[in-house]
């Protein structure tokens, strides 16, 4: 049981997405064909028979694949981890996914990549920043100790982005700026890094595209947020003044004519006293009604006039803003397809 298990294993790794494509050679598919019989014997005799064939660039790939699992289900590690070694050559982002590969063909292969001198996993961040302000990132993995040299080829030249003793993952930045400050000039470009140890070398390679486009300005200002403009004239509050001083000078009235009255001719004074009084309390009453008139509010068109002048500084503010924004580069990196090669 435990032997179907590891072949349920490496079946996985050998027929995953990343090796979708069919065999073309029919040698090396009877290779593949004795080890998922579990022939290995068989299936190492028929696989170095196809590699002395003439094999395209994914048979012999997988071919030195097959070696590499047989050799680790036979227990031969050191053979595995050569067979491993061209797989890593001839497909520099190999990778095996380790929930669905056996310990032994994960553990030769994490070897093979340990001595052979590669640059795997460039990658190329999509980004969009104002020239001068951002930069755009870039990572890659070399698998050994190594001089390496990161580079920008365009058709004026190349730029170099980094210099330096790398192992392992090491993270980038690029302004994407001139040695005159200015955002290099929009095109195709290809970002090559290069690991050097001795007489070896490895290159891997990245295409992106570099475009420009215009910074968003900053819309003017018609009012500053939480504050609002106040009502610069007001209706004061209804006053029962008119209404007391009708009454007061009624009272008055009326206590003159009380006082001053003497016989038939003090009754026909004091009814029209009455009279008028009566008038006259009507008419501070109405008066007492009537919806006072609007004044205006010293304190609110002074806190206007400060928050005009607040907006129209800040305004000017922007208009200086927009002219520098008027004179930047927005700048669009956007990776496309990439290759490698030694």
């Amino acid at each position: 049981m435990r032997r179907y298990i590891l072949l349920s294993l490496l079946l996985c790794a050998i027929g995953s997405p990343a090796n979708a494509q069919a065999i073309q050679n029919a040698t090396l598919r009877r290779a593949q064909q004795a080890f998922e019989n579990l022939e290995y014997r068989q299936a190492l005799t028929t696989t170095q028979a196809a590699l002395r064939e003439r094999l395209n660039g994914y048979d012999r790939a997988r071919a030195y694949q097959i070696l590499g699992f047989t050799f680790a289900a036979m227990d031969s590690i050191l053979r595995a981890v050569d067979a491993f070694k061209q797989v890593v050559l001839l497909e520099p982002e190999r990778d095996f996914d380790p929930t669905r590969t056996s310990p032994k063909a994960l553990s030769a292969f994490q070897v093979a990549l340990t001595q052979v001198l590669v640059v795997r996993q460039l990658r190329v961040d999509s980004v969009e920043f104002v020239g001068g302000q951002g930069a755009i990132g870039m990572r890659y993995t070399v698998t050994q100790p190594s001089r390496v040299v990161t580079r920008v080829v365009g058709s004026r030249g190349a730029m170099r982005v980094d210099s330096t003793v790398a192992n392992g993952q090491v993270n980038l930045r690029w302004p994407a700026r001139l040695p005159s400050g200015d955002p290099v000039p929009a095109g195709t470009y290809t970002v090559v890094v290069e690991a050097t140890v001795g007489q070896n070398s490895f290159s891997a390679s990245q295409p992106i595209r570099i475009s420009h486009g215009a910074v968003d300005t900053v819309a003017h200002l018609t009012g500053l947020p939480g504050y609002e403009y106040l009502p610069e004239t007001e209706v004061p509050p209804k006053s029962w003044r008119p209404m007391g001083l009708a009454l007061v000078y009624t009272g008055a009235a009326l206590a003159g004519t009380s006082a001053l009255s003497t016989g038939k001719l003090g009754t026909a004074s004091m009814r029209e006293a009455s009279v008028i009084g009566a008038g006259v309390v009507v008419a501070g009453f109405v008066m007492m009604l009537r919806k006072p008139a609007p004044q205006a509010a010293r304190g609110n068109i002074l806190y206007n006039q400060l928050l005009r002048e607040q907006i129209a500084r800040r305004n000017a503010e922007i208009a200086q803003e927009n002219i520098r924004r008027r004179q930047q580069v927005a700048v669009t990196v956007v990776p496309v397809a990439r290759g490698a090669g030694r």
